[in-house]
């Protein structure tokens, strides 16, 4: 079996996760079209734009459902590789910063093989839907992010350094995932 594939059944899934402005979707998007792979959007930014920012508790349950939905319906068709721009893993850090706890229901989802963790180090851009914009808010949601990973106990990788690094990087690390 394939140590990337932790499901067994031939996908490697890769998580882009980490906090905001660091690159995420737009590095997503490329590399989907690079490897025309199936990409599952985050479907926290959907609900944010359609229905606010004023998010509730009930908010990221739904929120984490939606988007273990969208993954499991990109996996029916057992692509080689899905590329997830968040997990509820994510909307598990969401709730923790903005609540002070964790719905245990947000860490019983199934794991993405990779998780690819984005650090803070590229400049913030506020765009109408994000909220940790100040230095030491986006460091408390990044170490989150990153505890949340290592107390998952998935593989992980972190992605750092300019636009251009954080691109090498993540192509290395997901060419490294598909063997």
């Amino acid at each position: 079996m394939d140590p990337f594939d932790t499901h067994g059944d031939g996908m490697i899934r890769v998580c882009f996760h980490g906090a905001e402005s660091t690159g995420k979707t737009s590095l997503a998007q490329v590399l989907a079209e690079e490897w025309n792979c199936t990409l599952v959007p985050e479907y926290g930014r959907i609900h944010a734009e359609t229905k606010g920012t004023d998010f509730t508790l009930e908010d990221l349950k739904d929120i984490a459902r939606e988007q273990d939905r969208l993954m499991q319906a990109a996996c029916e068709s057992a692509p080689p590789l899905v590329l997830l721009d968040t997990d509820p893993l994510m909307t598990a850090a969401w709730a923790q910063m903005l609540f002070g706890k964790i719905p245990p229901e947000l860490l019983a989802y199934d794991k993405a093989d990779l998780y690819l963790l984005f650090a803070p180090d590229v400049p913030w851009e506020f765009d109408g839907t994000r909220f940790f914009g100040l230095p030491e808010a986006r460091a408390d949601f990044a170490a989150l992010a990153e505890d949340l990973l290592v107390r998952s106990g998935v593989r992980f990788q972190v992605i750092e350094g300019t636009w251009d690094e954080r691109e090498a990087e993540a192509r290395a690390a997901i060419a490294g995932a598909l063997g």
